[in-house]
């Protein structure tokens, strides 16, 4: 028997349906990316200057909780459709549903990214309740949660596409933990930061991680700079000159 790459099945899902564990990056790497400022306007220039098309704005993905701020890694879940009717599924106890185990794999920091269904709960109080006990960061849903007074008061924010009392565990089929997953058009793999506040929701490839720090910090430090020296009494003109690399419209 092949040893296992990931902590292994709660209990619902086979583990042949758990894919490996991310490789990680270093907590200091994490923790420089947290004292940015400008958190995800900073990181979407620089996935701008990649090429990279992975910033989904916060009128798309609502924030439950405006003043959140978090950085973390990937750990995905992908639901589908539930075949049965609701009916016959609840009347039959057919709960097949279980992102739970995405946030069993998950180590504390981490962000769970569910690809879920529209218009009905993935995710909701009890399991807002497990992730914070777990120690994640937050969670990223491409469709719906509930309870969502239940995980303000826990202090963990979730950033959803969706808000509607509509139970999944009826509706939705969860087949793998830890595969790539499509969000909102991103593609997400495990492992890949994710970085969010009030503003949106970037998602960074893992191997661009570092490299991208260091742009996005060389950024941070120039903003900062500029705003001391508007401070400081900087006229309108001289700012532009600092700003603008071309001046199409000059005589």
């Amino acid at each position: 028997m092949s040893e296992l790459k990931h902590k292994g099945s709660a209990g619902f899902l086979p583990n042949s349906r758990i894919g490996p564990q991310p490789k990680r990056l270093a907590p200091e790497i994490l923790d420089r990316f947290r004292r940015l400022n400008d958190l995800t306007g900073t990181l979407s220039d620089i996935l701008d200057s990649k090429g990279i098309s992975a910033t989904i704005g916060s009128s798309r993905l609502k924030p439950t909780l405006t003043n959140a701020r978090i950085v973390g890694q990937a750990i995905t879940v992908r639901n589908t459709p539930q075949p049965s009717d609701p009916y016959a599924a609840v009347s039959e106890n057919d709960n097949r549903m279980s992102e739970v185990e995405g946030i069993h794999q998950c180590e504390s920091g981490d962000v769970l990214v569910i690809q879920g269904l529209p218009d009905l709960s993935n995710m909701g109080g009890i399991m807002a309740t497990i992730a914070k006990r777990q120690g994640l960061s937050g969670a990223v849903v491409d469709g719906g949660i509930r309870d969502v007074g239940h995980s303000r008061g826990l202090d963990f924010p979730i950033w959803s596409k969706d808000i509607s009392p509509v139970t999944g565990k009826w509706r939705c089929v969860t087949q793998e933990i830890n595969g790539t997953v499509n969000v909102m058009g991103v593609s997400v793999s495990p492992g890949d930061l994710v970085v969010a506040d009030e503003t949106g929701v970037c998602f960074l490839p893992f191997d661009l991680a570092e490299e991208a720090l260091v742009h996005c910090e060389a950024a941070h430090n120039k903003e900062e700079d500029w705003v001391k020296r508007l401070d400081s009494g900087m006229s309108i003109p001289d700012l532009v000159k600092q700003i603008y690399q071309k001046f199409p419209y000059a005589d």
